[in-house]
């Protein structure tokens, strides 16, 4: 067979539309990944760095975020921070168009509190964008015996595509919502989710990610294992 250019480019633009990873989405070996969903992005107003569609979204994660401890699978936050007096930042942000104001932190970043994050939950804090990035989150999944992350949060196309891109790189099954996360552009996040779908994630819905660890899930009964942030897992609402 010879592959022409035709040929090859209708194959690609097929997997970039319509493009769907294989493999099987099992609670107990998945944790969501909440990505910087923090006052600085997503509390209206409070910086320039204000995020529109994230606090319009934010909703709908929380209930993703709820349906997850339903399921007994772990929530680990993170938070994009000025760790270790930024020298374990990469150098050439400084350069770049990102950090074009004098806007400053007033204080330690911390998750947005219309989020409902429980003190039981990790939080890892990040010099960067991906959350693999100098931080322990590898070392956290793995003591949690988790090989599948569910990708979620703001920028899309910065520290949560960088996050699922540096999950895919270490062995993650790799799974993006694409309706909980959020970028400063909406017009971006398509082609991002064009690029994660393709190559590196199984794009779907907070409703279909719900969906499919409802229908994973082990129906409860009284010898039910403790999970690994110690509770007993809850019967899901769903």
């Amino acid at each position: 067979m010879t592959y022409t250019e035709e040929w090859v480019t209708a194959r690609a633009r097929h997997a970039y539309e319509h493009g769907q990873a294989s493999f099987d989405i099992r609670p107990e070996r998945t944790a969501l990944l909440v990505i910087d969903m923090q006052d600085e992005f997503v509390r209206p107003g409070w910086s320039p760095y204000w995020v529109p569609a994230a606090t319009r979204m934010a909703p709908r994660l929380r209930q993703l975020v709820e349906d997850c401890r339903d399921a007994s699978v772990p929530v680990i936050w993170t938070i994009f921070d000025d760790t270790h007096l930024g020298l374990d930042r990469p150098h050439a942000l400084r350069f770049l168009p990102h950090a074009d104001t004098d806007w400053r932190r007033p204080g330690p970043a911390e998750v947005w509190g219309r989020m409902g994050r429980r003190p039981d939950e990790v939080v890892i804090r990040k010099p960067s964008y991906g959350a693999f990035y100098d931080t322990p989150l590898d070392t956290v999944l793995r003591n949690l015996g988790r090989d599948t992350v569910i990708v979620t949060g703001t920028l899309t196309n910065y520290c949560c595509g960088t996050t699922a891109r540096q999950a895919y790189e270490r062995g993650y099954q790799v799974v993006f919502g694409s309706d909980v996360t959020a970028t400063d552009d909406e017009s971006r996040q398509e082609p991002e989710l064009a690029v994660l779908r393709k190559g590196f994630a199984r794009v779907l819905t907070a409703a279909e990610i719900a969906d499919r660890l409802a229908a994973a899930a082990p129906a409860p009964d009284d010898g039910a294992p403790i999970c690994p942030t110690g509770h007993a897992p809850r019967t899901s609402r769903r």
